[in-house]
């Protein structure tokens, strides 16, 4: 699977752990980690300070990237792959029943 292409606001599929099968949004991605939305929630022991309550915070916790997949609407995983257009346009493209779907452009044309 081709997970360099994960990026913030993507919809992904957790694979692996126990997330497993939960959809959610990339909020952020940093190196080989990704934060999902809603997913992978921990709790942490605050201590007093200045601006912060103590307390209990609930927080995203990041998942490697290999265990995430791109996803299609409904939620299932799918295998991207870049292709260019006429037009000279770079798309990232999934087969949907035997038909190609974009998923989103890559690059902007060069004028």
């Amino acid at each position: 699977m081709s997970n360099k292409w994960i990026r913030k606001g993507d919809k992904v599929v957790v694979l692996a752990g126990n997330e497993k099968g939960n959809v959610g949004n990339v909020r952020a991605r940093e190196g080989d980690r990704v934060i999902i939305e809603g997913l992978n929630i921990r709790k942490k022991h605050v201590k007093p300070k200045q601006k912060m309550q103590p307390g209990i915070v609930e927080m995203e916790s990041p998942i490697h990237i290999s265990n995430i997949s791109l996803c299609n609407e409904e939620g299932k995983p799918v295998k991207i792959k870049a292709k260019i257009s006429k037009d000279g346009a770079k798309k990232l493209v999934y087969l949907d029943a035997g038909k190609e779907v974009v998923y989103r452009d890559l690059k902007k044309k060069k004028d």
